[in-house]
């Protein structure tokens, strides 16, 4: 494959992920936010983060072959191979934005559906309840993601890594770029990961998301008013799948690189 055009990619690439850190160094608290502090009851957040626990812990024991139902995850895996074979033959920048395209496309559908699915439990006040499909449709983007980059999700290993960039998408500061460093550190083939440090980084996750979504998830368990609440989750989809998609596409540049 023509290096010059991967480098170009991958210089684009790695401007993008730059602003991307530069823009969510800074915790920044809404002014609403603010006003609703002190209505927001104290264990609000440890519930919180036990049921974005439970709900990772159901997904990847139970739920990946539910996820799959909702896609072709063959004819996925099809379509990378013959977009491989494309790039290698046309050797042009131009086939190498395919895979990009690919991923923002199933990007933009998952999102619309957590819109739909956002406010419509915000409208009946369901909060709490939204947590498994919220993370089951960030999943699934993040599952095609993978897919559209040649990567699979099967693996402990794997779902370690996407648990890594969920949380490090949502961190802020030191732990944003730490975060972010360690990712592009790690290993396409990680060795075998414990059941204890798989479940450390489910809490450490499920901690992120619970500090990260605390007030939103709040104003979602008021009906009607928890529509607002509830267009949130569209807004984090966003913010988390953009993440994961530049570190899988330098995941996929990188074995481009000679």
């Amino acid at each position: 494959m023509n290096q010059q055009q991967v480098q170009k990619e991958w210089k684009k690439l790695q401007k993008k992920e730059q602003i991307f850190v530069n823009r969510n160094l800074e915790q920044k608290t809404a002014v609403w936010q603010e006003k609703i502090e002190k209505y927001v009851p104290e264990k609000l957040e440890s519930t919180l983060n036990n049921a974005f626990f439970k709900a990772f812990e159901l997904i990847f024991q139970k739920g990946t072959g539910i996820i799959e139902k909702t896609y072709n995850r063959e004819k996925k895996e099809q379509d990378y191979k013959i977009n491989e074979f494309a790039a290698e033959v046309k050797n042009s920048r131009k086939s190498l934005r395919v895979f990009e395209k690919r991923a923002k496309n199933t990007r933009y559908v998952n999102s619309a559906v957590s819109t739909a699915e956002g406010i419509g439990m915000g409208l009946l006040g369901m909060g709490l309840p939204d947590i498994p499909l919220f993370l089951a449709v960030l999943l699934k983007s993040i599952y095609e993601i993978a897919l559209a980059y040649g990567f699979s999700y099967d693996t402990k290993s794997e779902q370690l890594y996407i648990l890594k960039v969920i949380e490090t998408s949502l961190s802020h500061g030191e732990a944003l770029v730490s975060g972010n460093v360690g990712l592009n550190r790690m290993e396409k083939n990680v060795e075998q990961i414990s059941d204890t440090e798989f479940k450390s980084q489910m809490k450490k996750t499920s901690d992120v998301l619970a500090k990260e979504m605390l007030y939103l998830k709040f104003v979602q368990g008021i009906p009607v008013v928890g529509m607002a609440g509830g267009i949130s989750d569209m807004v984090y989809q966003k913010k988390i799948t953009d993440y994961a998609a530049l570190k899988y596409q330098r995941r996929f540049l990188e074995g481009k690189i000679l």
